[in-house]
């Protein structure tokens, strides 16, 4: 296992910068998820750790030694990509051996290694199968396979699970977190789900046009966001976004008008002072509406159904609040809700999040 360290680290391509002075710290053992969304530089950095782009400026560090101009091979380092990658005229023991026989290892030794691994990963009766004869989780599980034959102190996978259906998904997922909790390896997993990263990482780090944004414990991004990018993009489906007013201000808490929702004195946990006047976002996540008896008066709106989402285990109510994106509330129980007619639910404050009109977070 090996901590790796990023110190002011950038990518430029001619006068284009694309990753702009990322410093971070990664534990040895740990498992971190690089997320964001398409083009936010999470790949490029993945890549540069591994060697196979070069870094402009900074450093590297992986277990304490510097290796920010050294040789992929020379980094410890094992990469699992989007695509398989697999040989497609070896079979599955030809592929899982082949990193141990360019390392010249003997063969009773690349058999036994072969074998072992082919059991660990639930593939010994497909190891003379080729690679087209296999399942698409099946053909993951000997690129990551091949990668764990070669001991590297680091794993790196760039997407592996954007080929899989939604049921492959979820089974590699679990195989995953099973694998590192029985290597204890340090992996870096980079994903634009941020429900793969939830599940997975031990730490995630947002990103946003090359530039880290939060870096945490997903429970910690996910219930105290630094930013309006950040709680926007972790949580399924999106928490709402409202505009809203200072109406007055008292030690620790704000009172707020909330025009959309018809609330004129929405009462907030707070210690940032503001004046009065002053615009500002909130942000309430889906299942954070309560059932109106469950919420005094003064924190209560009305607002027409215009779609729902039945679920089984639970629902998910599109409310009209006369702007251009629909509230979205999760109601445990909808039996009684009617497409187009008005519903009415509560607001905890206490869940509330309040964010500065440019974005950041106020708390």
């Amino acid at each position: 296992m090996s901590n790796l360290e990023l110190r002011s680290v950038k990518k430029s391509w001619d006068q284009l910068t694309v990753i702009h002075g990322v410093d971070l710290t990664i534990n040895s053992g740990e498992f971190v998820v690089f997320v964001g969304p398409s083009g936010c530089g999470k790949s490029t950095l993945l890549r540069m750790i591994a060697g196979l782009e070069e870094i402009s400026d900074g450093q590297l560090l992986i277990a304490g030694a510097d290796m920010t101009n050294q040789p992929a091979s020379e980094r410890g380092i094992a990469m699992v990509f989007q695509s398989y990658a697999l040989y497609p005229n070896m079979t599955v023991r030809d592929n899982l051996a082949y990193p141990l026989e360019m390392a010249k290892k003997p063969k009773e030794e690349v058999k036994r290694k072969v074998d072992a691994l082919a059991e660990k990963l639930h593939l010994t009766d497909y190891l003379h199968r080729m690679p087209r004869a296999l399942s698409g989780g099946q053909r993951q599980r000997v690129a990551i396979g091949r990668a764990i034959i070669r001991e590297p102190n680091i794993f790196l996978f760039d997407e592996p699970l954007s080929n899989l259906d939604a049921e492959l998904r979820l089974k590699m997922r679990i195989e995953i977190a099973r694998l590192h909790e029985s290597l204890g390896n340090t992996m870096i997993y980079v994903t634009h789900d941020q429900l793969e990263a939830m599940t997975l990482a031990d730490r995630i780090v947002v990103l946003r046009q090359g530039r880290i944004e939060q870096v945490g414990e997903p429970l910690t991004i996910y219930h105290d966001p630094d930013n309006m990018f950040v709680a926007g993009f972790i949580g399924s489906p999106k928490i709402n976004f409202l505009p809203a007013q200072v109406v007055a201000t008292r030690p620790g808490e704000v009172q707020l008008r909330v025009a959309d929702l018809g609330l004129n004195s929405l009462v907030c946990p707070l210690q940032t002072p503001l004046a009065e006047g002053t615009t500002l976002w909130i942000g309430v996540r889906p299942e954070h509406f309560c059932q109106p008896q469950e919420a005094p008066e003064a924190y209560r709106f009305s607002a027409p159904v215009t779609f729902l989402e039945k679920l089984g285990h639970t629902n998910y109510v599109y409310l009209n609040v006369g702007r251009d994106e629909m509230l979205v509330a999760e109601v445990r129980h909808g039996e009684n809700v009617v497409l187009h007619d008005a519903m009415i639910l509560g607001i905890d404050p206490a869940t509330v999040l309040l964010f500065a009109e440019q974005g950041e977070r106020l708390r």
